[in-house]
């Protein structure tokens, strides 16, 4: 489908890649990822054509249909909303069909009805972004090209998104800084990396766990053929100036030069974590703030009525549901952003709060560098460790001395996001804190967040962030809160059985998704005794296939387990090998290694992940025979 062959780009002196190639086959997943300015964009521009390369080519099988969703695309024009999703042909008005379409999708977007008609010049630049996503998603072509999709959208649409193109048949090259999205998603991950492209099989973990072994073995063969040149140079050195011995040193001298023509570079290593504990905040009263009966409404729309909502102290609460529920709304009211119509707002004793949101950011001095805005805190902190921290939010090099009045809405954000941290509140509401952070920076968050001592109350549509903070969830939906007192994995565990429990009490489902009452029937005493015997035959037959079924299971769980320790045995003796100074002395023999290594690398988290799926299924089958 597509085919990039030996692409280099460079801005001025700076290389941005050299002689990268990549492949894209129909139904593979491709997640493109590294570091923030390592050139995924300006690489997904190249293949669309946007901008040419300095060397190497494109190609593309011909007639192949192709979609692209930039990061930021243009403003809206006088087109409607449905004009934008729904696409034509010059001159023909798209079809019912896809008309149909194009309002089924945009619905599952978050767009209302009375949104289809409304000029597109009205919107943000997000919902812009949405219909945009809307009319890819209606066209259906052979390839998509998404540059971060996930920024716009709030968390059940993304996972609405994300099964959408789970059962997508094309192929799909993304950006994307949401680990978890890229985990469920993706089939390959190539990452971009000091101007080179590799490519890994699976999702974003197991690009993790390869990315590590991989550079560990690089690490182990790196140490020890610099071990092998020292030993070499030391013999050279010693008998260079004797006879009997100048062949030798010679001899030496020629594998010296081949072992430095063979010199595997030492990888660069993972990026640096934020290594470093923030201040933390002096401690609040238990009850931190409370809503009594407030209501609230935008013009004649009403969001809430006799509301009543509660935090204590040390809770890290998740709101979630469904878009325009009133999420916003609530973290507004708590923020006290916006003021109650009805009610009552109280703050808790000794409560210090602090609001993130990425349209509101505070208001800088906008004569300050990035660094002095930084350092402009009530508590007094070391440039160097304000540096740090800048660095771990993609202010790196000279950017902490850019004027904070050039800075864009994102960089911004991320600027009110360190100051936010350096001099933590001791309540934090935070609204999308990881939109505008790359990888990197989200784990930094996760890490400057994780021992805060606060109570924190958010808003995120990124999985792997509200996984590694919250422990508590609340689902808004039509103006009221329903608690989940527990983490993320809890609410999807009491959701699916709640959902469940709809589906099984009372009958069948309509569907308008409405349960329908269960009419009982009046059977004779000889329809019953028929019945229950064709139910026990069907129970004995599906006891009989359950166990045929965890047979099958079972020794298919064996045989990967035995594979995989063939596999890791294999591992072991091929790095042993890498060790020793004897494996050198033939020439190509440590490549022959690297190049057995690499297929290992390739292999192992792929029957690992086989193992996983298939030993779930065991456990499932033997729950079920409980």
């Amino acid at each position: 489908m597509l085919t990039v062959a030996g692409l280099q780009k460079a801005f001025g002196a700076r290389l941005l890649f050299d002689d990268v190639s990549l492949t894209l086959q129909a139904g593979e997943r491709i997640g493109l990822v590294g570091p923030n300015g390592a050139g995924k964009s300006t690489l997904l521009k190249i293949i669309l054509g946007c901008e040419p390369p300095d060397a190497g080519e494109v190609t593309f099988i011909r007639g192949t249909r192709l979609g692209y969703l930039p990061q930021e695309s243009e403003p809206g024009g006088d087109e409607t909303v449905l004009d934008l999703a729904a696409p034509s042909e010059p001159d023909h008005a798209p079809d019912g069909q896809t008309l149909a379409r194009a309002k089924q999708i945009l619905a599952r977007l978050g767009f209302r009805q009375t949104d289809f008609t409304r000029p597109a010049r009205e919107l943000s630049g997000g919902w812009v972004m949405r219909a945009r996503l809307a009319r890819l998603l209606v066209e259906q072509p052979d390839a998509l090209m998404l540059d971060e999709p996930t920024n716009h959208l709030d968390l059940e649409t993304l996972l609405w998104v994300q099964d959408y193109l789970r059962a997508y048949r094309g192929g799909l090259l993304l950006i994307s800084h949401d680990r978890e999205f890229l985990n469920q998603l993706c089939t390959h991950i190539v990452e971009l990396r000091q101007g080179r492209l590799l490519r890994y099989t699976g999702n974003y973990d197991a690009y993790l766990e390869q990315r590590t072994a991989t550079e560990q073995t690089l690490q182990a063969t790196h140490r020890a053929q610099l071990r092998e040149i020292e030993r070499l140079q030391n013999f050279v050195d010693r008998f260079r100036a004797k006879n009997t011995k100048a062949t030798q040193a010679q001899s030496k001298l020629k594998q010296i030069e081949r072992l430095r023509a063979e010199l595997i570079e030492a990888p660069a290593g993972p990026e640096a974590t934020v290594g470093f504990t923030f201040p933390q905040p002096v401690r609040s009263g238990q009850r931190v703030l409370t809503l009594t009966n407030v209501g609230f409404a935008y013009g004649g729309t009403p969001v809430y009525n006799g509301l009543d909502f509660t935090i204590e102290r040390g809770q890290r609460v998740v709101l979630v549901g469904p878009n325009g529920a009133g999420k916003s709304t609530l973290l507004k009211l708590l923020a006290g952003v916006l003021t109650p119509q009805t009610g009552q707002r109280q703050l808790g004793y000794h409560v210090h709060l602090g609001y993130y949101a990425q349209h509101r950011v505070t208001l800088f001095d906008a004569g300050h560098s990035v660094l002095e805005e930084a350092m402009d805190t009530p508590r007094q902190v070391g440039e160097q460790f304000v540096r740090t921290v800048l660095g771990s939010f993609l202010f790196r090099g000279d950017d902490v001395f850019k004027p904070v009045r050039v800075l864009s809405g994102g960089e911004k954000s991320r600027l009110a996001l360190v100051k936010l941290l350096l001099n933590p509140p001791n309540l934090l509401l935070m609204d999308e804190p990881t939109t505008h952070l790359d990888l990197a920076s989200v784990d930094a968050l996760i890490e400057a967040l994780t021992p805060y001592t606060g109570t924190l109350v958010f808003i995120s549509h990124d999985v792997h962030f509200i996984r590694a903070m919250a422990d508590h969830v609340v689902r808004i939906e039509a103006g009221r809160p329903q608690h989940f007192p527990g983490g993320y994995e809890y609410y999807l565990h009491k959701t699916a059985l709640s959902a469940r429990d709809g589906l099984t009490r009372g009958g069948a489902v309509s569907p308008a998704g409405e349960v329908d009452a269960a009419i009982p029937l009046k059977r004779s005493d000889s329809t019953v005794r028929a019945d229950r015997r064709t139910q026990r035959r069907h129970e004995a037959e599906a006891r009989q296939a359950r166990s045929r079924q965890r047979r099958a299971v079972q020794q298919r769980v064996h045989q990967l387990e035995q594979e995989i320790a063939d596999l890791e045995a294999r591992e072991r003796t091929l790095v042993a090998a890498l060790e020793l100074p004897e494996t050198y002395a033939t020439p190509g023999r440590a490549v022959e290694i690297n190049e057995a290594l690499r297929d290992l690398h390739a292999r192992l988290p792929a029957a690992t992940a086989e193992w996983e799926a298939v030993a779930t299924e065991l456990a499932e089958l033997d729950a079920g025979t409980e």
